[in-house]
């Protein structure tokens, strides 16, 4: 099977089991009711797991689910991992172990010998034969819930609208075991109180038919076996796992890292396990299951070396626009040596899972616009502070959503100018269409807003602004926590001279006839001329357009 496959597989298996255990949570909060409605529930909940569909629907997820499990932990090279995945897994392997007695004393008993697993029985048993038994449900019933919600949390959270509606789920995931606690707790009290009824126990044990001693100590031999069988198969992947290491040993390749830090590790160890295994600190938002790009690479050296990308690999680069010198580093096995980069922070959050690779940088074919307030820094000399600032953040509003608008992405606000790039996934036709369009709607925005602010203002605002389309590096870049998406290049210097240029043509738009030509737009009707760009061999052609509104 391959590895898409098995995820696939562990995770319709895993949608039963939750539905299972929605569903017997919600039967048990009945017990909030009274214990009768508890028993009705207890008749719908059979009808639907009871049936032969319904049995193999449950028991199936549920061998799938622990041999697939049982299959990863022997895959993983390294038992270091995050500490959600470690208490998953733990949870995880501690479940059956836990479950065995309850399960052998309701579903097997009802099986072999015929008894009734009614809620009456099953409370008696915990709340008054033995009430150490109850404690341990109850724990169990906890492990269970959490072990769910680690794994629904860890799968969503790579959804967009995830962040909307997590709150929701939590209080969901909060609320119903504690019903469940709750009609589990008042079930017992009324229980309790119905035991003390004469003739009660009789009644009850004549319609449930509890296992005699004999039948009884069947069905202990079966919870043993299970138990046995399950540490067995526990041990088989300890030992075959012991047993891998120690002919993976015999092949040793090496991983180096920036810093002159590197790590040796058996042939068949991810890039990832090698970075835990060291101690490497190594983005992983989804754990090193290949759903996300936070633990991509860009391979330095060896890159001819490694194994080809599989289809799965290949689609999440593809989706965040990966150079082709980067890598997955939990879905790439090295067979030689090989040095690496990894290009995420290990702080990465699940929002930027599948952010596109621009960290490194890339060059794109797209559109630069500035634009610089006129006049505004004499202004601002006879006005208060406070004021300034509310006049500016206004001016940034305006600009700001007539960017966005037109399909543009505001990146830098420096004193009273702006930076905007067009076309950074679309491309530089409909990149200088939209910045054309972003610089008409801005122009009529700070009208609106002179008009607007006319009592506060000595004259109304103007602007300059100026628009170069070619190529350009566009990445994320700064340090710390202020990374934000920018282009660097001929191409900006030349947008930024275009805009300081609208001062000395006495006009609101200067663009260059490169962005007329990617637009497919006509732009002879305004005056021409060749400006020159300092540290720049030779002239650009660029077209002056008085007013922005007599754009085409």
């Amino acid at each position: 099977m391959t590895p898409v496959l098995i995820r696939r597989v562990r995770l319709g298996a895993a949608f039963v089991l939750l539905t299972y255990l929605i569903l017997h949570f919600s039967n048990h909060a009945l017990g909030l009711i009274s214990l009768d409605a508890m028993e009705t529930g207890r008749r719908w909940f059979l009808a639907i797991w009871r049936n032969t569909l319904g049995t193999l629907a449950l028991y199936g997820a549920i061998t799938v689910h622990g041999v697939l499990a049982l299959w990863l932990l022997y895959q993983r090279r390294s038992l270091r991992m995050p500490s959600w995945e470690a208490a998953q897994y733990g949870l995880g392997l501690v479940l059956p172990a836990l479950l065995a007695t309850h399960v052998v004393g309701t579903r097997i008993a009802w099986w072999q010998v015929g008894t009734e697993d009614r809620y009456a029985r099953v409370l008696l048993g915990f709340w008054v034969v033995a009430p150490e038994r109850g404690i341990w449900q109850t724990i169990t019933l906890l492990i269970a819930w959490i072990h769910a919600c680690i794994g629904v949390h860890y799968w969503l959270r790579f959804r967009r609208w995830y962040p909307r509606v997590v709150m929701a789920l939590f209080a969901g995931a909060l609320l119903l075991p504690t019903l469940a606690l709750a009609g589990y707790v008042t079930g017992g009290h009324e229980v309790v109180t119905l035991a003390r009824t004469p003739g009660w126990r009789e009644e009850l044990a004549r319609v449930t038919h509890p296992p005699s001693p004999a039948q009884g100590a069947v069905l202990v031999q079966i919870r043993t076996r299970f138990l046995e069988v399950y540490l067995a198969a526990l041990l088989a992947v300890v030992v075959a796992r012991g047993a891998r290491r120690l002919w993976q040993r015999r092949r040793s390749i090496r991983v180096s890292y920036p810093g002159d830090r590197f790590v040796t590790v058996p042939v068949g160890f991810t890039i990832l396990e090698a970075s835990r295994v060291a101690g490497i600190p190594h983005a992983s938002v989804c754990g090193g299951r290949g759903r996300c790009s936070t633990c991509r690479v860009r391979v330095v050296h060896g890159l001819g070396d490694l194994p080809a990308a599989r289809e799965a690999e290949q689609r999440v680069l593809a989706r965040v626009g990966a150079a082709p010198d980067v890598r997955l580093a939990c879905q790439t096995c090295p067979v030689r040596d090989v040095a690496v980069a990894p290009l995420l922070a290990p702080s990465i959050v699940p929002g930027d899972a599948h952010t596109a690779d621009v960290r490194q940088g890339r060059e794109r074919e797209l559109a630069v616009l500035f634009a610089d307030l006129r006049g505004f820094t004499r202004m601002a000399e006879h006005k208060l502070p406070y004021d300034v600032v509310f006049v500016l953040n206004r001016y940034f509003e305006t600009v700001g959503t007539a960017i966005t608008q037109a399909g543009g992405v505001t990146n830098q606000f420096t004193g009273d100018g702006v930076m905007a790039l067009f076309g950074i996934d679309v491309g530089p036709a409909a990149g200088c269409r939209q910045a054309l369009a972003a610089a008409r709607a801005m122009v009529e925005g700070l009208a609106s807003l002179s008009a607007e602010l006319a009592g506060d203002l000595p004259a109304p605002l103007r602007i300059g602004i100026g628009i170069h389309a070619g190529a350009a590096v566009v990445g994320r870049m700064g340090w710390g926590q202020s990374f934000y998406l920018t282009a660097v290049g001929d191409t900006v210097h030349v947008a930024a001279r275009l805009e300081q240029a609208t001062k000395d043509y006495h006009a609101e738009l200067v663009v260059s006839e490169d962005v007329g030509r990617y637009a497919g737009i006509d732009l002879s009707a305004f005056r021409r001329d060749d400006l020159a760009v300092r540290n720049r061999a030779g002239r650009v052609p660029v077209r002056v357009i008085t007013r922005a509104r007599e754009l085409p």
